[in-house]
C-alpha cells in the first residue's frame, strides 16, 4: 500500500498496520536500495557519468571529460526522469532484504521515502518485487513531523533509519523517544558521509537489524 504525497500522517490503521506491536520506519535510498549505483546507470544511458567524489548528488554528475559538474537545474532534471521511469531498477542492498524481513516478525515496518511523487507506483512495485511489501509512504522535506504523527499513535518503541543526518535530526527532534540509526549502503560514500554521535551509524545491515531489535524490544 502506497499513500501519496501530502505530509500529513496517516493512521497506522489505514496503512495495514498495529499500534499494538513496536514500529520501524525506513528510507529506502542508500537504506535498502543502492540508489547512487542505480542513478549512476541511468546517467550512463544519457552519456553522463557519476563520479563519487563528495556526499553529495548533483555535484558528483559530469560529462565525461569535464572538470566542473553538471548544471545543477540539469541535474534536477534528470533525477526527476529517474524517479519517473527508472527507479525500480535499483539494486537492493546488501543484507537489507533479509534484515527487514526479520525485524517484521517482531515489529511493524513502515517505508519513508522522500521521492518525487512520480515514483510512487515504480517504488511500490520494486519493494513488492524484492520481498519487501511494506507501506509506503512517499514524503517531502524533512522527515521529523510525519515521523512524530506516525510514532505518536503507538505506545510501544519506535525506530528510523536513514542515510541522511538532516532526516535523523528532525526525527530526533520531533519524536525523541525514537531511536535513530544511520546507514549508508553505497561503499563509495561512506567515507565522504558525516557522522553524528547522537545517531549510531551501522553500515551493515545484519549489526543494523540486530541493533533496531534490540532498540524496540526493549
Amino acid at each position: 500500500m502506497a499513500v501519496p504525497i501530502d505530509n500529513a500522517a496517516p493512521t497506522l490503521a489505514s496503512l495495514g498496520l498495529s499500534p499494538a506491536r513496536p514500529l520501524v520506519l525506513v528510507d529506502v535510498d542508500e537504506v535498502l536500495g543502492l540508489f547512487m549505483q542505480g542513478f549512476g546507470d541511468f546517467l550512463a544511458g544519457e552519456g553522463l557519468e557519476m563520479r563519487v567524489e563528495k556526499f553529495a548528488l548533483f555535484q558528483n554528475i559530469y560529462r565525461p571529460g569535464a572538470v566542473e559538474h553538471l548544471d545543477i537545474v540539469e541535474g534536477r532534471r534528470l533525477f526527476d526522469a529517474f524517479f519517473r521511469g527508472h527507479c525500480d531498477q535499483i539494486e537492493p542492498a546488501p543484507g537489507a532484504i533479509a534484515a527487514l524481513n526479520r525485524l517484521a516478525d517482531h515489529a511493524e515496518i513502515l517505508i519513508l521515502s522522500n521521492a518525487p511523487a512520480d515514483a510512487q507506483a515504480l517504488r511500490t512495485r520494486w519493494l513488492q518485487k524484492h520481498g519487501m511489501a511494506h507501506p509506503l509512504i512517499l514524503n517531502t522535506g524533512p522527515k521529523g513531523p510525519i515521523a512524530a504523527g506516525l510514532t505518536a499513535q503507538t505506545l510501544h518503541p519506535t525506530a528510523f533509519v536513514d542515510d541522511l543526518l538532516s532526516n535523523l535530526d528532525s526525527v530526533a527532534d520531533h519524536s525523541p523517544a525514537t531511536a535513530t540509526f544511520q546507514h549508508v549502503a553505497d561503499l563509495r560514500l561512506r567515507p565522504f558521509a558525516p557522522r553524528s554521535e547522537q545517531h549510531p551509524r551501522i553500515d551493515d545491515w545484519a549489526e543494523l537489524g540486530a541493533a533496531i531489535e534490540a532498540a524496540v524490544r526493549r
